[in-house]
Parts: structure tokens; sequence; C-alpha cells
């Protein structure tokens, strides 16, 4: 890639995003040292303007930041990173630096759990009884779910119709996954139909 630190001084912003949810997690800056050594270990390193010195990201509290992907902008001055966090990315404790009130991604998100659930059964998890019950059971409970979220819409309460539509997502991605599909190949469907 060809990154132009001197256009800033010798530092290029970089973002961080989930690459599961595509959620943005903070903000850093690389010097030309950090980004090589990001490269070299995948592992997220910056270079910290406060202490004057690389810092990899996780290196007192262990949730490091793992690199799945990096892009450059047009003008070759900032950088993107998709990483995959192993806890929180905020010194504080939060997901992201940016304080958001909720996980915008989470059906990303929730569609992973489900596909780890189908990767590493877990005993008791409603997603296991669903997969040992197979195909036609998880069709039928999204039927189901379709037909109790039509009621709820139509003759019962806002909190009915959150409930039923949540359980008509969720029991979507099951079969989704139980076909072996995902959102990705949904959502790339929907966006040629816009064209």
């Amino acid at each position: 890639m060809n990154i132009d630190f001197n256009k800033t001084d010798g530092l290029v912003p970089v973002i961080i995003q989930d690459e599961q949810t595509l959620e943005v997690l903070m903000l850093g800056y690389m010097n030309q040292e950090a980004y090589d050594k990001t490269v070299a270990e995948k592992i997220v390193t910056f270079y910290s303007r406060s202490k004057q010195r690389l810092w990899t990201k996780g290196e007192t509290s262990n949730n490091f930041l793992h690199v799945k992907s990096i892009a450059v902008d047009c003008d070759n001055d900032t950088i993107l990173i998709k990483a995959k966090p192993d806890g929180p990315t905020c010194h504080t404790g939060s997901r992201s630096c940016f304080n958001t009130e909720y996980n915008q991604n989470f059906i990303l998100e929730l569609e992973n759990i489900i596909a780890d659930r189908y990767a590493n059964p877990v005993e008791g998890s409603y997603v296991n009884k669903l997969r040992t019950k197979g195909l036609n059971k998880i069709a039928q409970k999204v039927g189901e779910e379709g037909v109790e979220t039509v009621i709820a819409a139509l003759a019962e309460t806002e909190t009915d119709l959150i409930n039923e539509a949540s359980d008509l997502v969720f029991h979507l991605l099951v079969l989704l996954r139980e076909k072996g599909l995902s959102l990705e190949t949904i959502a790339k469907n929907l966006e040629q139909r816009h064209k």
C-alpha cells in the first residue's frame, strides 16, 4: 500500500472497525513504524502522541485488536482497519470509544453467534435444540413467527410487535444458517434489486 505519511508530519489517522459488526471502535494514529509492526504481527499498533512511542492496543489490558483487513482511502492518508477485538476496545470498558448507546449492527453479531453455535454446539442452547429438530422445524418456526408478527402489527401493542418481529428475525437467521446462507448474501441481493 502506498500510504502518504509525509502529508501530516509522519502520522496518519487510523479508523478501527469491528470486522463482524462494522461498528467503528476507535480512532488512532500510525507512523510508518507502527504500520509496519501492525502488518507484520497482525495486531494493531499505534503511535501514541501522548506517550511519544509505539503503543500496541491491548498491551496492558490484553484487549488486542486482531487485524482482518487493511484499506487506505483515495488520498492515501487515512487507514481503515477491520479488526477482531479480544474484548472492550475503550479504556473505559465500553465496546467502542464512541459511546454509542447500542450496537447498531447487533444483528450481524447475532448471525455470528448463531454460526458459532452451529460450529460449537452448546448443550441446552436454543439454537442447538432447533438445529437437532431439522430444517422442517426451523422453517415452520419462521412461518409461525411471521404470522405472529402480522397479528401483533394488526391487533396488539407496540411491545408485542417488537417482540414478535425480534423472534421472526432470530428464527430467519437460524434458517439462513441452516441453509448455508448469510445476511451478506441477502444484502447483496437487495442491493442488486435496488439498482
